[in-house]
Order: structure tokens, then sequence, then C-alpha cells
């Protein structure tokens, strides 16, 4: 697993994702399309796994919050930027979305919840903002950002 085989295996999702206006309904469309037990969503996380223990992927930060970009806003991925974090117990910066934020949310311990949701979608609406938050032990978060925006607020 490579960057390049880990952009082409996301293909589907940002294809389709960036033909979406970014709003809350795109949670049911995306569970339709691409179900937490499905296909595509298997493989997605199981290549997150993989890219994780080769080093390359969520290689900043330090145990508890560790983070990266892994693939910039392109015309291969509708304008979407790609970042995986792996948080655990953890209320992160405070950040908005100008352009809103698509989560795709892969617990690592059974119980854990990312913005009080289990494994699955969660969509942010352009203009939202929060503080990203896992409770109940370990998650992975694969977000992609349209034109890759994102505002750290220092809140």
């Amino acid at each position: 697993m490579n960057v390049d085989c880990f952009q082409e295996l996301l293909k589907p999702v940002t294809d389709f994702v960036s033909s979406q206006a970014v709003e809350p309904a795109l949670v049911e469309e995306l569970d339709r399309r691409f179900p937490h037990d499905g296909e595509t969503f298997t493989a997605i996380e199981a290549a997150c796994y993989k890219a994780i223990q080769d080093g390359w992927m969520c290689a900043q930060g330090a145990a508890g919050r560790r983070f990266g970009r892994v693939i910039e806003p392109s015309e291969e991925t509708g304008g979407l930027s790609v970042d995986v974090v792996d948080l655990e117990n953890i209320v992160g910066p405070h950040h908005r979305h100008p352009t809103g934020e698509i989560c795709m949310i892969m617990p690592l311990t059974k119980d854990a919840q990312f913005d009080n949701t289990p494994r699955g979608w969660c969509v942010y609406e352009p203009g939202s903002d929060h503080r990203p938050t896992v409770t109940d032990g370990e998650a992975l978060v694969l977000y992609m950002l349209p034109e890759g925006k994102i505002e750290f607020t220092g809140q």
C-alpha cells in the first residue's frame, strides 16, 4: 500500500463526495453507497491500518493524537484533501470548516465514538465548527475537506 494505491482505493468515495452538496443529508447517501460493513469501507479501513503500520499515515503527533494529510486536493480527488487522524479519548483543537468536512469513522476500540457518532459517516456543513472528540476509546477518522480548507481557531 502506498499513497497512489490509497488514492485509487478512495476514488469511488472521492468521486461521489465531490459531486454532492456537503450537507447533513449526505450521511444517508454515504451510508447507502458505502455502508460501514461494506466492501469499500472495509477495504479503506484495512488500507489505513497497513499505511499506519508502514509509517506513512498518521506519522505526526504523539500517542493519543496522531495525524497527517495523506492526499492534497487535486483534480483526481475532485478537489478534496484527505487526512487521517488516530485519536484516543481526546478533545482536539477547535477548528472551522469553510467548505465543510466529510468524516469516515473507524473505531479501533469497540465502543469508541467520534463526536457522538459510532462507526460510519459524519458530515459537517460549510461554515460549521467543532472540537473533534473521541470518547470511549480510540478511533481512526479519515476526513475529506473540499479544497483542503480548514481553519484552526485557537479557541
